[in-house]
């Protein structure tokens, strides 16, 4: 299990290496110059080549490279070109929001998803089983932010139980655990839906499994047979699928965070495109990138404590 952990940590962090370079060079060909943004269109030559020998953005790409990523495993990410205080403060003071928003959109897609894909996958064709397809299909199809949209004149504007917006902070838990609920359901019911639909082919494959007829025969119900021998084998596509859709929250969470106007990574990593604010930028990525890697890479240990069969290959 020791090499095991060891080959995990080691691909990781060959993929980040990989990602930061990608990162970097995809930052290098943005058209426009920082400094040009700051100073504006009547800046002199002079001006701005001393603004940009101070930004550190006059030195070669491979060596300002190889600062960004030793400030990246220092924790030093350098200054935003806006707001002239750190990255690192900016971004875990969005952390704050957009990980808890995160957090509880896969509670929910979780949450959603499980009950009604084993309930379909218990009578396919049944009422449940066309209730799951529509829901899965109607969810796929939508947006998250239109979705958050609809959520916001419906449930905050019509029946006024959640705030359409903004976020109190964390000194209020309660106000705060309210203001993430409306754009967290949004962002979990499109993932909810795939994860159904995943979630009842993988039990309806495992109930025609040899194991599970056996306990049939033996007596079990079709409950026991159901929750006991058939969900346990049908969970190792269900998480694989979960991971996968980590990056998909993340990602739809920029979307949804300036929907509902939540000062989180989303809303940052928008503000920062709109303001050419690289190092902001290519930062957030960058965390973006490290989050949906530890995931999945918790992911993949998570096989081999579901799976005793993964865990003895291992």
């Amino acid at each position: 299990m020791l090499r095991h952990l060891a080959r995990r940590a080691a691909g990781f962090a060959v993929t980040f290496l990989l990602i930061s370079v990608l990162v970097f060079c995809m930052m290098e060909i943005v058209p426009g110059d920082p400094a040009s943004a700051m100073l504006g269109t009547s800046a002199t030559s002079e001006t701005l080549a001393a603004l940009r020998a101070q930004m550190g953005l006059d030195a070669p790409a491979l060596v300002r490279y190889l600062r960004w990523l030793g400030g990246l495993a220092s924790g030093n990410l350098g200054v935003s070109y806006t707001y002239g205080v750190p990255v690192g403060g900016l971004i875990l003071e969005r952390l704050a929001v957009t990980l808890p928003l995160t957090g509880l959109a896969v509670l929910l897609a979780v949450g959603i998803a499980l009950p009604l894909g084993v309930t379909a996958a218990s009578r396919p064709g049944g009422v449940a089983d066309g209730v799951a397809t529509l829901y899965a299909q109607a969810g796929i199809a939508v947006p998250n932010f239109w979705i958050g949209l609809l959520l916001i004149m419906v449930v905050a504007l019509g029946l006024g139980w959640l705030p359409a917006g903004g976020f109190p902070g964390w000194g209020e838990p309660v106000a705060a655990f309210r203001a993430l609920l409306l754009p967290a359901l949004a962002l979990a019911i499109p993932q909810s839906a795939v994860l159904t639909r995943v979630t009842r082919a993988s039990v309806v494959e495992v109930m025609n499994e040899d194991f599970v007829r056996t306990a049939r025969a033996k007596g079990a119900s079709v409950s026991r047979a159901l929750w006991r021998h058939a969900v346990p084998n049908a969970l190792v596509p269900v998480i694989t699928m979960l991971g996968l859709q980590i990056s998909f929250l993340i990602g739809g969470a920029v979307l949804v965070e300036n929907v509902f106007t939540l000062p989180g990574m989303g809303r940052l990593a928008w503000q920062a495109l709109a303001q050419r604010d690289l190092i902001v930028i290519q930062n957030v990525v960058m965390v973006f990138a490290t989050i949906v890697i530890v995931v999945n890479l918790g992911v993949d240990l998570l096989y081999t404590v579901v799976d005793p069969r993964l865990r003895r290959r291992a």
